[in-house]
C-alpha cells in the first residue's frame, strides 16, 4: 500500500536538522528544497527557552533557512493553550528560560513571584534549590502545574544533558501532582503546529529522531511519521526505542538525504 502524499510537514529540530550548535548532514538541503516545491512546514520543537527568533537565528547561522513565523516552540503552545484553554487563570509561576516567559507575555497572561494560578516549567538551566521550593509550595497549594515538555535528555555538543522532564520527575515527586503536558508526545502541540499550519492530521508528516516524543506524537495527532536515524535513534536502537515507546514510524530513513528523496517520490504522486 503506497504513503499517503506528503503536503505538510513538521519537523523537529534538536537531534533531527542538528546538534549541539552543528547542521546535520543535509538539512540545509531539505529546507531549500521543500521552500522550491511549496510544501508547507514548520520546525515544531520542545525546547522552550528559545523564543522563535532566536531559534531561526540559529538554524541560519547554521545556513539552513528559517524565518521566525516558522517556529513553533512548546512554549508557545503552553501560552495558547493557557490562554484558550483555562481562560479564567491568568497568574503563571514560570520555572524556566527567556523563551518561556516571552510566550507568556506575549499571550496576555502575568508572570508573577506570588499566589501564581499555574506552575509552568520548562527547562531551567539556572535552576536553584529556592526556586524549586516555590514551585513545590505553589503546586501543593492548589496551583495547576503545567510542563511544557517531558524530554529527559537533549541532544548536546558533548553528548546528551538533562531536560525539562528531569526537572518535571522531581517537582512530580515532591508536590505528588502530575503536570499537563504540552509538547511532544502530547497531542496538545501539535494540534496547535497543524492549526498555524493550516491542514488536517491526515495530509501532514511529523518527522523525528526520537520515537518516544516525536513519533508518538505523530501518532497521538493522527498525523503519519517519518523516523529519522540522525540523533537519539539510530541504525542500531531504533527498533528497541520504537517498543519502548509502544509506537510506530511509517518510514525509517537513515539520513536526511533519504528523507528528501522519500519526499520527493511522494510529490511525484500527487
Amino acid at each position: 500500500m503506497e504513503s499517503p502524499a506528503v503536503r505538510g510537514l513538521l519537523i523537529d529540530l534538536d537531534g533531527t536538522l542538528y546538534k549541539g550548535h552543528t547542521m546535520i548532514e543535509g538539512a540545509n538541503t531539505l529546507i531549500a528544497a521543500l521552500r522550491e516545491m511549496s510544501i508547507r512546514f514548520l520546525f515544531v520543537t520542545n525546547n522552550s527557552s528559545s523564543t522563535p527568533e532566536e531559534v531561526a537565528e540559529r538554524l541560519r547561522g547554521m545556513g539552513i533557512a528559517a524565518a521566525a513565523d516558522e517556529v513553533c516552540t512548546s512554549a508557545q503552545g503552553a501560552a495558547f493553550y493557557i490562554a484558550k484553554r483555562l481562560e479564567a487563570k491568568k497568574r503563571v509561576f514560570v520555572v524556566g528560560e527567556e523563551g518561556l516567559r516571552s510566550a507568556i507575555m506575549d499571550a496576555g497572561l502575568q508572570l508573577v513571584e506570588d499566589n501564581p494560578d499555574i506552575v509552568l516549567q520548562g527547562i531551567d538551566r539556572q535552576l536553584t534549590y529556592s526556586r524549586l521550593s516555590s514551585a513545590v509550595e505553589h503546586i501543593r497549594r492548589g496551583a495547576d502545574y503545567i510542563l511544557t515538555n517531558p524530554d529527559v535528555l537533549l541532544p548536546s555538543d558533548g553528548g546528551f544533558i538533562p531536560g525539562a522532564g528531569s526537572i518535571s520527575a522531581l517537582l512530580e515527586r515532591a508536590s505528588g501532582v502530575t503536570p499537563t503536558v504540552i509538547g511532544k508526545p502530547s497531542a496538545i502541540l501539535m494540534d496547535f503546529a497543524l492549526e498555524r499550519l493550516g491542514l488536517p492530521a491526515a495530509e501532514t508528516w511529523v518527522v523525528g529522531d526520537n520515537p518516544a516524543t516525536d513519533i508518538a506524537a505523530g501518532n497521538a495527532a493522527g498525523c503519519q511519521s517519518i523516523l529519522v536515524l540522525t540523533g537519539l535513534a539510530n541504525s542500531e536502537n531504533y527498533n528497541e526505542l520504537l517498543q519502548a515507546a509502544a509506537c510506530k514510524a511509517d518510514v525509517v530513513c537513515d539520513n536526511l538525504h533519504k528523507l528528501l528523496e522519500h519526499i520527493q517520490g511522494s510529490a511525484h504522486q500527487q
